[in-house]
């Protein structure tokens, strides 16, 4: 099975900021290349942080309402500190949330989703800066046609992986959501099937009707020591 990896469908040229580079600076990178956030890098490409149309937004948020009807938004020191910056370094959310990019888009997302961070600065293995990772690059994985879904389970799930017979099992893929009927040898083949099913790049989710041949799950539980020394 082959998977899409984070050097797939990442940006390659990454639009950057240095520490030293001044706020309005920051807000014209934004508006001239149509992000709305960039990793700040030290002299070596190294990413330190990320800077985000957040963390400019906050000093237009701390300001007093100019008729005196709302005092402005209170913050915490830290907070405070950044909306008062004036430079990239003092702006940024650091430390930045890397990626590599041999990972996988589940390992991507992950990371994504345990961090609360909507993009993530790809790093080499000496840490130095070669793209960026978007949640919008990562959904790529969903345009792949059902066409190519439903023959990558056939030939390489079924047929490479499970060993199974052409037409043991029938696969219907209708906007990403795999539907499978048929027969397997063995009953424990079942969730096997189904989990490699959900790990093809594209797939929404799968619901199977799968009969079997052999119950080997009954032996497990009669004969759990036995069960155990053969495997």
């Amino acid at each position: 099975m082959q998977h899409r990896s984070v050097n797939d469908v990442m940006t390659h040229e990454v639009v950057t900021a240095r520490p030293d580079t001044p706020f309005k600076e920051v807000a014209a990178l934004f508006h001239r290349n149509d992000v709305t956030a960039i990793p700040v890098i030290d002299d070596q490409g190294r990413p330190l942080g990320m800077v985000s149309e957040a963390d400019l937004i906050r000093k237009e948020a701390v300001l007093p309402d100019p008729e005196g009807r709302y005092p402005g938004r209170r913050l915490d020191a830290k907070d405070r500190a950044r909306a008062e910056a004036e430079t990239a370094g003092g702006l940024m959310t650091s430390p930045a949330v890397t990626a590599r990019p041999g990972w996988s888009v589940p390992e991507a997302a992950r990371a994504m989703d345990k961090h609360k961070v909507k993009r993530l600065p790809v790093v080499d293995e000496a840490g130095r800066l070669v793209g960026i990772v978007s949640r919008r690059d990562l959904l790529q994985v969903f345009l792949r046609h059902d066409a190519a879904i439903r023959d990558e389970i056939s030939h390489d799930v079924l047929g490479q992986t499970l060993w199974l017979a052409p037409g043991d099992v029938r696969i219907a893929v209708d906007n990403g959501v795999v539907t499978l009927d048929g027969r397997l040898p063995r009953r424990s083949l079942i969730p096997i099937a189904e989990q490699l099913c959900r790990a093809v790049d594209g797939v929404v989710a799968v619901h199977a009707t799968l009969d079997w041949t052999e119950d080997d799950t009954d032996q497990r539980l009669e004969h759990p020591r036995a069960y155990r020394a053969a495997t």
